[in-house]
């Protein structure tokens, strides 16, 4: 059965990446809801998000081969819905144990997403020969701040966390069936390996080194979209609105600057291209750190948006591009160490915020950032081998 739009390659998996990150981001800005809900604090809840960020390393692990026998279409198109429906019986949690639990579901799916949409953007990206990875995560930015907005929006209007989030289901599914319901995974990539990964994808010195690279990025990000709303409400005592929209100053200029990405990288090269943001993440992290009124705090997370836009997917290609072994191999070992950064990080940080002070959140970046100038000459200066043009 077919249904949905019929779109070019490229704009399925823009339109993939965006529904998911929408989905995903709903539950963000309404954190702070949460929180208050459950009356705890942010060591607690910190704690708490864990349970995602387990669902989603366990299913990097081992859905690889799941996906690939039921078929991407077939989980992609049911997965998404799933996610949002997850989120929504997530929300109803009463205890930060209740919230772990139910949250563990939620990572299995978006483990088994993600899988599905990276290795798809690589192999159209190759089928096309042009880059569309940084502008892929671009639509997950922009997801993400589609997500903050409506949800800056109904949690001013005082609409309860859980009922703002069943809404979001027949919007999600209805989105799915509309850009996806024509969706046909792309061919593998030509010459590539056919041999399945192992579970545990070891890490050589290179793939250390790019996730030395991307690490900060990575962090702050996970630490702008995680804790961005309850830093707004505790330092400066914004409203609903104002809180959420500071998840969705993160993404969007991490939106806005990914869409654009891949032809500066073109044009100068992944070292400099990564240097230059490097210093927006350094400087938008010492705003967040230092900030003494609503509007530097807010220009430290567009900057935190713009400085870890492109980072991670660059060191995916640079990944992608290594000859020891197979490249699904070293993409998977960078994704789980990565991952374990941007999942497991942020709420950990929550203990941090807790005990030492909301801006800690984002002061522990810093000596990241320098860590990510000194290793960002294994990023390499390659190109893609051939361009075409759209």
């Amino acid at each position: 059965m077919r249904f949905g739009i019929d779109l070019p390659p490229q704009i399925k998996v823009f339109g993939a990446f965006f529904v998911y990150s929408f989905c995903m981001g709903s539950i963000f800005p309404r954190l702070p809801d949460i929180q208050e809900a459950m009356q705890v604090g942010e060591g607690a809840l910190g704690l708490a998000l864990i349970g995602s960020a387990c669902g989603t390393l366990i299913s990097l692990t081992f859905a690889g081969h799941f996906v690939e026998r039921i078929g991407y279409r077939r989980v992609l198109l049911f997965a998404i819905p799933l996610l949002s429906a997850l989120y929504a019986l997530a929300s109803w949690a009463q205890t930060p144990l209740a919230f772990f639990l139910l949250l563990v579901p939620v990572g299995l799916t978006i483990g088994a997403i993600e899988i599905i949409i990276n290795v798809e953007a690589d192999r159209v990206e190759h089928a096309i020969g042009r880059r569309i990875m940084s502008r892929a995560h671009a639509f997950w930015s922009l997801g993400f701040f589609a997500a903050g907005i409506v949800g800056s929006f109904i949690a001013q209007a005082g609409l309860e966390v859980h009922f703002h989030l069943m809404l979001m289901i027949p919007v999600v599914i209805l989105a799915t069936l509309l850009l996806l319901g024509r969706f046909q995974p792309a061919p593998h990539r030509a010459g590539g390996s056919d041999e399945e990964p192992p579970r545990f994808a070891r890490p050589t010195l290179p793939i250390m080194a790019l996730v030395g690279v991307c690490l900060s990025a990575m962090l702050m990000e996970g630490a702008g979209i995680d804790w961005s709303a309850i830093y707004m409400r505790n330092l400066f005592d914004a409203e609903p609105f104002f809180a959420g929209l500071a998840v969705a100053t993160v993404a969007g200029s991490q939106g806005v600057a990914r869409f654009f990405a891949d032809s500066f990288v073109e044009r100068l090269s992944p070292v400099v291209v990564a240097r230059v943001l490097l210093t927006l993440l350094g400087i938008g992290v010492l705003l967040a750190f230092f900030a003494s009124a609503a509007w530097v705090a807010y220009l430290g997370f567009a900057l935190i948006g713009v400085g870890s836009s492109a980072l991670f997917p660059l060191a995916m290609s640079a990944a992608a591009q290594q000859t020891d072994r197979p490249a699904s191999v070293n993409v998977a070992a960078l994704a789980q160490f990565s991952f374990t950064a941007f999942l497991l990080g942020p709420p950990l940080l929550g203990y941090i915020a807790e005990h030492f002070g909301i801006q800690w959140v984002f002061g522990v970046g810093i000596p990241l950032v320098l860590l990510g100038f000194f290793t960002a000459p294994t990023l390499g200066r390659k190109t893609l081998a051939h361009e075409v043009t759209p």
